[in-house]
């Protein structure tokens, strides 16, 4: 094959678009290019252009290769790249719409967690309670960054439901706990502290991972759900240790400093910068929101691993599986009131299906790290805080199964 060099104003194709300039700049006069033959076994009625293939370090040239090919296929109807742009986008949208899906895995995540602890304890040890806040932080950041100002705006609206959700917080969740208290002393035999363990919990205020499972459910939802813990929650500086006098015969000195700054740091703070950060970089938004439910299966699994691997001890106590099943059948109690009390009062609401899982949500599952909490440092037995340590468990697996099951319904209704 022989290899020629052509000047610079010489350097023509017969084609309808000329491959370089007359006039090149500097670093292309003189270059050396080699001139392909056709192929003589084609049978081709195309005609082809010379293959030229530039020997210098400069690109140029290159370039302009490119454009002309691109042109003389754009002329026969293909596009050499249209495939593998395509093919690249529909593995990114696939990449996307897994980590969305996410959320889907979380009962089986947490599940998994839990036998992990149990059979493991120290996976989770190392997540201590100062990981908590933030942790919890995170889950709500994520429900702020998928909601915006009038979301809020509009829970408000719906003082009913609100004050709903406050009474299934305070006043059937109590006496649910006073009567499966009173069962776990008289009819089970166990320990008083272990019956005073129990009402605690239910004494305790709205838990934030019902947000998020109501995010998760019903996303128009979450606002008012977070609106409804909020309440229960600033208010817990006076109900908890009123209900607790009143069941327990103790009354708890809660900390209100630190309720307050529990509530500005887990549930104010990040919902905020989840809003402000949807409203003022809304590219940014878009840009992380898709790994966002990975992180919160993640954290998700750390709240309830964590717990049950820190009193570990206390949960495999003898009396385990009896407080197993009472903690079982309060929290299951406290669902289905939930679910049918709303069905009742809102039973001609338009999305009164929704608000029935959202008030469930709200009254199945509460603050059982603040209970523990409490159980600790204000209780000197230690058998009172092995009904909280094992709430946090069950009713985070409880409620995301409902989640899992109430978002399949949905699906298969639409």
């Amino acid at each position: 094959m022989n290899v020629i060099t052509i000047p610079k104003e010489t350097l023509h194709l017969k084609s309808k678009l000329r491959l370089l300039p007359r006039a090149l700049p500097a670093p292309y006069r003189s270059q050396r290019v080699q001139l392909l033959p056709l192929n003589p076994l084609s049978n081709s009625s195309l005609t082809y252009p010379a293959r030229i293939v530039s020997l210098s370090q400069g690109g140029g040239s290159i370039d302009l290769w490119r454009r002309y090919a691109s042109d003389k296929f754009s002329d026969m109807g293909l596009d050499p790249g249209a495939g593998s742009d395509k093919m690249f986008n529909e593995r990114a949208a696939s990449i996307v719409e897994t980590l969305k899906k996410a959320n889907s895995i979380l009962p089986h995540v947490v599940l998994a967690s839990t036998v992990l602890a149990l059979l493991y304890p120290p996976s989770f040890t190392w997540f201590t309670s100062r990981y908590f806040v933030p942790a919890l932080g995170f889950l709500m950041f994520a429900v702020g960054i998928n909601s915006n100002e009038k979301d809020f705006l509009e829970a408000f609206k719906r003082p009913k439901a609100i004050l709903l959700g406050y009474l299934g917080q305070y006043l059937i969740k109590p006496l649910l706990g006073f009567i499966f208290g009173l069962a776990a002393v008289s009819l089970f035999q166990l320990p008083t502290p272990i019956g005073a363990g129990i009402m605690l919990v239910s004494c305790v205020s709205g838990a934030q991972l019902s947000n998020y499972a109501t995010f998760l459910t019903d996303p128009a939802l979450a606002p008012l759900s977070i609106v409804m813990t909020s309440l229960s929650t600033a208010t817990a500086v006076l109900v908890t240790p009123m209900l607790s006098l009143l069941l327990i015969g103790k009354k708890l000195p809660v900390d209100v400093k630190g309720m307050v700054s529990s509530i500005l740091q887990v549930v104010i703070a990040p919902i905020a910068a989840g809003l402000l950060l949807n409203k003022l970089f809304p590219k940014l938004s878009n840009a992380i929101r898709p790994f966002l439910p990975v992180l919160s299966v993640l954290d998700t699994a750390c709240c309830v691993g964590a717990p049950l691997a820190l009193n570990i001890n206390s949960v495999v106590s003898p009396f385990g599986a009896t407080i197993l099943l009472l903690v079982t059948m309060f929290h299951l109690s406290a669902f289905l009131s939930g679910y049918f009390l709303t069905g009742s009062v809102f039973r001609n609401a338009p999305d009164s299906k929704a608000l029935q899982r959202t008030l469930s949500y709200e009254t199945g599952m509460q603050s059982s790290l603040l209970a523990l909490a409490l159980a600790t440092k204000f209780f000197q037995d230690p058998l009172v805080g092995i009904p909280p340590a094992i709430s946090t468990v069950v009713m985070s697996l409880m409620g995301f199964t409902l989640v899992m099951i109430w978002s399949n319904e949905k699906e298969l209704s639409i």
